[in-house]
């Protein structure tokens, strides 16, 4: 009797369960960073990991939606112009609209009851989908025309997948302005990576990730030479000056190297092996989004730079199991979605972890399934949910290969 094979028995747990462990540690970590400051505002200590637990539930239930979605309906055009639309529109919102403004900056979105929501966190993610779905429909013009087929876009405004940069350009500006340069920059890399891995030549794809490295080094090599004075008046001017020189920030922007100083005391603090679990000192007042930008230096603090470097495995074990579903993969828009989300959670753990070590200029960024918020918790668990869904739709479609070529080859013996 043959069994008949779904998705679900070919579900990667070596996927599921590195996510499982940082999604669990993240609401430990959520708790033990908002404690402190719940008691100096005289508020419920459970509020934070309540809020934080209702989005992991959701987020589990998100998962298994999209995992079961065929991919087919994924790819739908009109599906992707329908929430590129809302999605814009909620960007718009979230930087003109009321009570969106939050420590520096535009983009978050209140909810009565819920808390806030941050359309960026979607935005990424929807990027990779959206770019995903483009250039796997000019696989054979990428083959035949190279990266013009990619950057050909006559009459953008009466197809969507068409106009691709006048819709990514327009999101990035809408972020680039609330300002959000950590998201920016995320979503700027990805948007790089995909067309590097869309098929296009070597040489194109190397060119321009040369390019891209003599900017990065024009840019550092600048900001040393002005002290970190870009943009004068600006908020993102005060965290330039911070990353230059954190001790010597000028008193009336003293907030921004507050924040990258006692992250340094956090990290020292935890030495090898960590004051243990709770024991932080550092978020007890003394450094400002312990909970959310620097959970990291806090999680150093508490368990370590053994335990930190635990966490960062386990982390990079995920992010090269989803890289490798994305070369292994026999379809580009399978291929692209994982190397997209593998490039999301790599970049967005380089931002923050380099922010809070002053490798880079601290950006805002959440570090991934550890830092509080409840966005960030959805979209990545949404973006894990679909590399599951693509591994198990490409180990499918390998055995039902095999299967048709066992039939083709296996000999009709006639009476």
């Amino acid at each position: 009797m043959q069994t008949e094979l779904r998705k679900t028995n070919f579900l990667d747990f070596s996927i599921l369960i590195p996510y499982l462990i940082l999604a669990v540690f993240g609401l430990i970590m959520v708790f033990s960073t908002t404690v402190p400051t719940q008691l100096e505002k005289g508020a419920n200590l459970y509020r934070p990991i309540i809020s934080q637990s209702i989005f992991f539930v959701l987020s589990l239930i998100g998962m298994f939606i999209v995992f079961r979605i065929k991919l087919r309906a994924i790819k739908s055009q009109r599906l992707i112009a329908i929430v590129m639309l809302v999605l814009v529109f909620l960007l718009i919102y979230s930087r003109f609209g009321p009570g969106t403004y939050a420590n520096g900056a535009h983009g978050w979105i209140p909810i009565p009851g819920v808390g806030t929501i941050q359309p960026a966190e979607f935005a990424k993610l929807f990027m990779i989908w959206y770019l995903s779905s483009v250039f796997a429909t000019k696989q054979k013009e990428i083959r035949e025309n190279d990266i013009t087929a990619i950057f050909d876009q006559p009459k953008w405004y009466q197809n969507i997948y068409r106009g691709w940069r006048a819709w990514i350009l327009l999101m990035l500006l809408i972020e680039l302005i609330m300002p959000d340069l950590g998201n920016t920059i995320i979503m700027g890399l990805i948007a790089l990576v995909l067309i590097a891995s869309s098929g296009i030549s070597f040489r194109w794809a190397t060119g321009y990730g040369k390019f891209f490295v003599f900017l990065i080094l024009a840019f550092f090599a600048l900001l040393f030479m002005t002290g970190g004075n870009l943009i004068p008046g600006s908020y993102i001017n005060k965290r330039l000056l911070a990353f230059v020189n954190p001790f010597r920030t000028p008193a009336i922007l003293a907030d921004a190297g507050h924040q990258i100083a006692n992250g340094y005391y956090a990290i020292s603090n935890g030495g090898w092996f960590g004051r243990g679990l709770g024991n932080s000192i550092e978020k007890n007042g003394y450094l400002p989004f312990a909970s959310t930008d620097f959970v990291f230096p806090v999680v150093v603090e508490e368990l370590g730079v053994i335990g930190a470097v635990l966490i960062l495995c386990v982390l990079f074990f995920l992010i090269l199991r989803i890289y490798l579903v994305g070369i292994r993969a026999r379809y580009p828009f399978n291929a692209m979605i994982a190397i997209g989300v593998g490039t999301m959670l790599l970049m967005q753990t380089f931002v923050n972890v380099g922010g809070a070590i002053g490798l880079i200029p601290e950006t805002g960024v959440t570090f991934p399934f550890l830092s509080q918020g409840g966005s960030s918790l959805f979209v990545l668990s949404l973006a894990v949910a679909l590399v599951l869904n693509v591994e198990s739709h490409e180990r499918l479609e390998n055995l039902n290969e095999l299967q048709r070529r066992h039939e083709r080859n296996r000999p009709n013996y006639k009476k």
